[in-house]
């Protein structure tokens, strides 16, 4: 696997294939597939064997049935490992040593659904034909997304100068606003007072470059007059990215399809680790862990497995999504699309050519 990946090229060829279907519909070009895929930092030689992370906090450590893909962001997540396998974190380091004997003695369905109850965005790799946590029952792997005709349509509906609303954070949703911004659409950057983009501090090149042509907005989402904002920029939108957990949502007493019933023409897209339905709506993930769960990744003849690119869920479902936008808008909007990193990821990692 030094020399040759084939997760590294299946992900590249889904890549380039959004980037032909966003040329086919006629928005500019922003890079070929394997550029975007690689614009990271971060990135390093995507042939490598690596069980490790490009970005470093994500992990695929063998349990006893199986492998998990751990993945551990955030600060808080060192205060879950007590409750989730009865590791202390005795320093801010992540205790890598103590989490591979801990997991080594519990099987990968035990392992993934304490951590999920706790928010720790842990994700087993479906090894072999297992098939399990593959089906969200209404997606199919040539076609990744579930798209709702829910409000009415509107004609002469462009991207040019569209208003798009875009309540994402990392890489997938800003990408998608960043193919739409060549377009000629008008992008709203919103964030929360409390929760900046956590990527404003881990990568700032690949922040500047994704938010290129973007207006910003703080809102304190979390207060009554912050929600009224926020509300009232959506009427406006023609276009809304977010990358919120339904319960998220629920919590603000926000219901996507009720604005794209409201609006004519309007576009909700929802880009999550494990989409807005199915058993694990509110499950967390990212963008390497997304990648192993939906079984991208390479795999040795020993049966190890090894990461695919550096969080190369999040380039290709922003690519796709910019491509869904691009197309629903083209025929007028009035939808809503419910977009998984991991179905994204499962439709790579099987080579399929997705069915638009």
């Amino acid at each position: 696997m030094t020399s040759e990946s084939s997760g590294w090229n299946s992900a590249v060829a889904f890549a380039d294939r959004a980037v032909e279907r966003l040329s086919s519909l006629g928005i500019p070009s922003i890079g070929s597939g394997i550029e975007l895929l690689s614009k990271r930092a971060l990135f390093s030689d995507p042939f490598g064997a690596r069980q490790v992370s490009m970005g470093g906090l994500c992990r695929l450590i063998p349990a006893a049935d199986g492998w998990c893909a751990v993945h551990l962001p955030r600060e808080d997540d060192l205060e879950l490992l007590p409750a989730w396998v009865g590791v202390e974190a005795e320093s801010t380091e992540i205790p890598w040593g103590a989490l591979k004997s801990a997991l080594a003695l519990r099987t990968t369905s035990d392992l993934v659904g304490a951590a999920q109850e706790l928010g720790l965005a842990v994700a087993a790799f479906p090894g072999g034909d297992d098939e399990q946590l593959i089906d969200r029952s209404t997606v199919n792997v040539a076609r990744p997304w579930i798209q709702r005709s829910i409000g009415q349509r509107r004609s002469g509906m462009t991207l040019n100068d569209a208003v798009v609303v875009d309540l994402s954070s990392l890489w997938a949703g800003p990408l998608c606003s960043r193919v739409l911004t060549a377009a000629g659409a008008r992008v709203i950057k919103v964030e929360s007072s409390s929760r900046p983009d956590a990527s404003r501090e881990s990568d700032r090149n690949l922040f500047d470059w994704l938010h290129e042509g973007h207006e910003f907005q703080t809102i304190a989402i979390e207060t009554e007059v912050g929600r009224t904002e926020l509300i009232e920029l959506l009427e406006q939108a023609d276009i809304v990215i977010e990358g919120s957990r339904p319960r998220a949502l629920e919590r603000l007493d926000i219901v996507p399809s009720e604005f794209v019933e409201k609006r004519p023409g309007t576009v909700w897209v929802s880009i999550t680790a494990y989409g807005r339905c199915g058993p694990w709506r509110n499950w967390v993930g990212f963008g390497d862990d997304a990648a192993a769960a939906g079984g991208l990744v390479d795999v040795a003849a020993d049966g190890k497995p090894s990461f695919v690119g550096d969080a190369v869920a999040d380039p290709l479902t922003g690519l796709l999504a910019a491509a869904l936008v691009a197309g629903s808008v083209a025929r007028g909007g009035g939808v809503t699309i419910d977009l998984a990193l991991r179905e994204v990821a499962r439709s790579a990692a099987h080579s399929a050519r997705v069915v638009w």
